[in-house]
C-alpha cells in the first residue's frame, strides 16, 4: 500500500468510529479528541518499547509493540485527514530539507 491507500483505509476506520461513537455516546470525536487518542497510544508504545528493551514488563511482547506502532501511524493519518494536510507532499518536502541540512552539517565536520 502507498500512502494514499493507507490514508483511505485510515478513513474507513474512521468513519466507523464515528458511527459507533454516535451510536454509543451520542457524538464523535473532534480533531483534539483525536491528538489525545494519540498521545495516549504514544504512551503506551513508549511503554512497549521500554519492554522491548528489557527496562519494565509489559503483557503482549512483539504483537502488542506491532499493534500500537500501527494505532500510532493511524492517528497520524486521520490527524492529516482532519486538519487537511497532504502527508506525502509535505512528508517528502520534510525529509528534503533534513537530508540537506544534516548533510550540510557533516560537511563541516573535519575528516568527513
Amino acid at each position: 500500500m502507498d500512502i494514499s491507500e493507507l490514508q483511505a483505509r485510515a478513513v474507513t476506520i474512521h468513519d466507523l468510529y464515528d458511527a459507533l461513537n454516535l451510536a454509543e455516546r451520542g457524538r464523535t470525536w473532534t480533531r483534539a479528541d483525536f491528538m489525545l487518542g494519540f498521545v495516549g497510544d504514544v504512551g503506551d508504545l513508549a511503554k512497549l518499547v521500554m519492554a522491548a528493551e528489557g527496562t519494565r514488563s509489559m503483557p503482549g511482547g512483539r504483537a502488542a509493540l506491532e499493534h500500537e506502532l500501527a494505532d500510532c501511524l493511524w492517528s497520524v493519518l486521520i490527524l492529516a485527514h482532519r486538519y487537511e494536510v497532504d502527508l506525502e507532499t509535505v512528508f517528502t518536502r520534510t525529509m528534503g530539507e533534513l537530508e540537506a541540512a544534516i548533510s550540510a552539517r557533516l560537511g563541516d565536520q573535519p575528516g568527513l
